[in-house]
């Protein structure tokens, strides 16, 4: 007879508890699965699954080895954050990032592939070094507001690189838009002034919250400046960064934002080729964050801004394709940012000079961050460990779970 194992577990009514006792067999498992899903609060069940998959699982009921593949949801990510303090999540992946970035050598590093459609595109991002591989799969559609579903929705896949096996599997929607902030903060630290103290915005979507907190870890940021087409977005956006700290005021205009600002943040989702920002709206010695242009045939900025500042990529041979150097060519790049984070090439000399950041957002920023998840969740016990793969008694019967 199977051994028996007992859980106690509360059932959210003061005082009380109810315990089951069940045979270590996966039929049963699913029973008890399905009455805690229905019995228990929130943390109650969630102990008890990951009860359950350790006690459970299908390789230790069979005495086979074991390879565990963290799952982290959007809401273990988030309670993630909390746990570890939002400042000191963001801080720690900015670091994580600008390291990431100075061992750029180390990495292998490929642009990003996509399918595009007429109503978005769904990309596949992969980068390695010789420890961990990540890939991302991350989609872009400008139309799922209106749906109800988000415009950026993405996953996250960290691999063992010596044997394949994934580490951890992790919603990649919240990561995505701290380590788009993360990259930017890495970007202002090295080409914005010192003294930049207003910080503006163009379009307060989604991700708009994470890139102004990001930026305000590396600037003296006393003022958020912002503008969108979507009134909605502008009132989430004051409310959310106001309980950051923030003063804050409501442009009328990209240009009252461009004119205002020291550093300037274009996140717009909007498809084609615009003007967001002109040249002659910029202030002198102003540094440009440009997001929002991250496809083929979608930009945001005047040329004529590039051809006059430094303009930083993050790898040229995605950006010719995706970012804003489509609209002038190679020539007009500076430099990819890695080689000013490690000191070949110098980043801002002088205070009057312009400088742009164009970020199409690249694979290694994504290799950064699901590493740097995946030690925290670690550190922390968050998500749930499973054996996600199959694992057989020997490596080539694969066919035996079947029996």
């Amino acid at each position: 007879m199977a051994a028996k194992r007992a859980l106690t577990v509360g059932a959210g009514e003061e005082g009380s508890s109810w315990q089951l006792s069940v045979d270590a067999d996966y039929r049963g498992v699913l029973v008890l699965v399905q009455i805690l899903r229905v019995r228990c609060h929130v943390r109650a069940r969630r102990s008890a699954l990951k009860w359950l998959t350790r006690c459970f699982s299908s390789a230790q009921r069979r005495g086979w080895p074991v390879v565990t593949t963290k799952l982290l949801t959007a809401v273990d990510v988030a309670q993630l954050v909390r746990d570890v303090g939002l400042a000191g999540f963001v801080d720690g992946l900015i670091a994580r990032m600008e390291e990431t970035f100075r061992k750029w050598g180390e990495l292998k590093v490929v642009p990003r592939v996509s399918f595009s459609y007429p109503w978005g595109v769904v990309e596949a991002m992969p980068a390695s070094d010789s420890k961990f591989y990540a890939v991302k799969i991350v989609n872009g559609h400008p139309n799922n507001p209106a749906r109800n579903l988000l415009t950026v929705a993405a996953l996250g896949i960290l691999a063992d690189a010596e044997t394949g096996y994934p580490l951890m599997v992790a919603d990649a929607t919240l990561l995505t838009a701290f380590r788009t902030g993360a990259a930017c903060a890495v970007a202002t630290k090295h080409l914005a002034r010192r003294d930049s103290r207003v910080l503006g915005i163009i379009g307060t979507g989604a991700q708009s919250e994470f890139l102004c907190y990001a930026v305000s870890r590396v600037a003296p940021i006393e003022k958020v400046v912002f503008y969108d087409i979507d009134s909605l977005a502008m009132r989430k956006f004051e409310e959310n960064i106001r309980a950051l700290g923030f003063s804050t005021r409501a442009a009328s205009s990209g240009r009252e934002v461009a004119e205002s600002a020291d550093v300037l943040i274009t996140a717009t989702a909007a498809r084609g080729k615009h003007r967001v920002v002109e040249r002659g709206w910029l202030k002198p010695g102003a540094h440009v964050n440009a997001v929002g242009g991250d496809a083929p045939g979608k930009t945001e900025l005047d040329p004529q801004i590039l051809f006059e500042a430094k303009v930083v990529v993050e790898l040229l041979e995605q950006a010719q394709v995706e970012g804003e150097i489509q609209n002038t060519g190679r020539e007009a790049v500076y430099a990819e940012l890695w080689e000013i984070v490690s000191g070949l090439k110098p980043g801002r000399v002088s205070e009057s000079e312009l400088t742009v950041f164009d970020s199409v957002g690249v694979a290694v920023e994504d290799w950064a961050a699901l590493t740097y998840l995946y030690e925290l969740a670690s550190e922390r016990g968050a998500g749930l460990d499973t054996d996600l793969l199959p694992s057989p008694p020997h490596p080539k019967n694969l066919f035996s779970i079947l029996r």
